[in-house]
């Protein structure tokens, strides 16, 4: 169900603090942490604490907590004192979604090109 915890999502793992990360920043409904394969000098992952399914499920299901990932991206990008970053939301294997639980990448440090990918 949307918003549980699942016993094979990795993130979940992270917010229940059985899997180890590089925390950055934690409010009551998000974590941020360093990304195991940063793609930049600053690369941090917001997700949120409940179980969404991508990006789009959550900003459906539960848009407040949406907009809280969204804000958590600029509070990391202030805290890692980027003067300029990308934030970006994988939805769909297609786009690059490894991890079935919504999540927005904060990349920063470096000239980012457009277009991406």
């Amino acid at each position: 169900m949307a918003g549980e915890p699942q016993d094979d999502c990795l993130f979940c793992k992270i917010v229940e603090g059985s899997v180890p990360a590089t925390v950055v920043r934690e409010t009551e409904t998000t974590v941020a942490f360093r990304d195991i394969n940063p793609q930049a000098p600053t690369h941090v992952l917001v997700i949120p604490k409940a179980h969404y399914r991508n990006a789009a499920v959550l900003a459906d299901e539960a848009p407040d907590l949406a907009a809280d990932v969204l804000r958590e991206t600029r509070a990391v990008a202030d805290q890692e004192k980027l003067e300029s970053y990308r934030t970006v939301f994988n939805t769909g294997s297609g786009a690059g979604q490894t991890v079935w639980h919504a999540h927005a990448h904060v990349l920063g440090g470096r000239g980012l090109e457009w277009p991406p990918g």
